[in-house]
């Protein structure tokens, strides 16, 4: 068999939009605070009787800069593109890459990102066509602003680069399969930059998602206690909002122009359950997190800290943790951001993976809110609780799963 010849990929920059904050400095500070976000949203009641939750975390106050951002050039984006934009603007600025250099438009830059879904609102507007036959409100942005690749799309236009597009639109894992999936094309010299993310706009119609499965949070009238994943009394998820672009760069590409690398990316493992659309299976999330380590080509002794996927669901903790504990078979330090945000799907899996670069380069780590009993039918891991953790260690992971039976684990490496 040919040998394959690799190449290194780092992360050379990152950029957030999150009720944590729009950059670390603001995220460390409210990680450490220890409150979370959520909010009892008193706009449902009396409009939505039959949802369980009023519960959620949604960005309040998001909203683009019109002189920084012209209509003409995002007025093919809904809510969900628009925030995919302010996260990547974001990273690319972190990176120190700006619009107009060269490797835009070299066919050497590409974008991997992906969202549950594209924007809902349009989406109502081809309803008003098939319900009422009123077509007055569809135009030439209608479909761009909903279609699944909305976020991937528009940014590639936006920056004009003439590179690899990826659409990863795997709901909970859409963040984190952007970024293996980028991580693969510079690994194999497809590509030598790639722009990897997930964003989500929120909208009642998330929450409902999950409340028909009956896996959300009643805590209504207490939401600074929900969601508390891995307690003994964990009720369900709550649904937030975000956008997280991380930016991967060939190594040698990275240091011939000075770029600052926050991290080395070196294990990614994606698996299918192949058993059940909703319902997770230990064995296959187990198997992702070892083809990350094997990737990574590490034992996973030398793993200090996983953040996991973590949504406070009664069968998703204790299956996550299992799989978790097969693999490590020791307490390995564990914390889910989801604590903090609420489960921000798409965005999910970029978002946490920057959080853990940043808190693995800080050397504390972040505790589970809201944690007061660990369920018995959770596995035994180390959960960090009360005012976190200060931990020193090379490697990271970030985990993620998704309906559809997706799996992700990504590996980080200090540099």
């Amino acid at each position: 068999m040919a040998t394959v010849n690799t190449r290194r990929v780092v992360v050379t920059g990152g950029g957030i939009v999150s009720t944590l904050g729009n950059n670390w400095e603001e995220a460390l500070k409210n990680l450490k605070a220890g409150k979370n976000f959520v909010r009892y949203m008193s706009e449902w009641d009396g409009i939505y009787p039959l949802l369980n939750t009023r519960l959620a975390a949604p960005l309040d106050n998001f909203k683009l800069d019109p002189e920084k951002y012209p209509r003409k050039k995002i007025r093919g984006m809904g809510p969900v593109a628009q925030l995919s934009l302010a996260s990547t603007d974001r990273a690319l600025e972190c990176a120190g890459l700006k619009e107009g250099d060269p490797i835009f438009t070299s066919g050497r830059m590409g974008i991997a990102f992906g969202s549950s879904s594209g924007s809902i609102m349009p989406l109502m507007d081809f309803y008003a066509m098939l319900i009422t036959h009123d077509t007055s409100k569809l135009g030439a942005t209608t479909y761009v602003k909903c279609m699944p690749q909305t976020c991937a799309a528009n940014l590639e236009v936006y920056y004009q680069l003439k590179g690899r597009i990826i659409v990863t639109d795997t709901a909970c894992t859409s963040g984190s399969q952007a970024i293996g999936y980028a991580y693969e094309a510079i690994k194999f010299g497809l590509q030598d930059v790639m722009i990897a993310g997930g964003a989500d706009e929120f909208t009642p119609v998330n929450t409902a998602v999950f409340d028909t499965l009956f896996s959300t949070s009643t805590k209504n009238q207490t939401p600074e206690l929900s969601p508390s994943a891995y307690d003994k009394n964990r009720d369900g998820l709550v649904v937030g909002e975000a956008s997280s672009t991380l930016i991967l760069e060939e190594y040698e590409h990275a240091k011939a122009r000075g770029a600052k690398i926050y991290a080395e990316l070196v294990g990614f493992g994606s698996t299918t359950d192949g058993t059940h659309i909703t319902s997770p299976n230990r064995d296959t999330i187990a198997n992702a997190i070892r083809l990350a380590i094997d990737d990574a080509g590490i034992d996973s002794k030398e793993i200090g800290y996983v953040n996991t996927h973590g949504t406070a669901t009664v069968a998703g903790d204790v299956c996550e943790s299992g799989a978790t504990y097969d693999v490590f078979q020791r307490s390995v330090p564990v914390s889910t951001t989801k604590s903090y945000t609420g489960h921000t799907l798409g965005a999910c899996g970029a978002l946490e993976a920057w959080v853990t670069i940043n808190m693995m380069n800080e050397g504390w780590f972040h505790p589970n809110l809201n944690l007061k009993e660990v369920d018995p039918e959770c596995a035994p891991l180390d959960y960090i609780t009360g005012n976190g953790r200060e931990i020193k260690t090379d490697y990271v992971m970030s985990n993620n799963f998704a309906f559809g039976g997706v799996n992700t684990s990504l590996i980080f490496k200090r540099v």
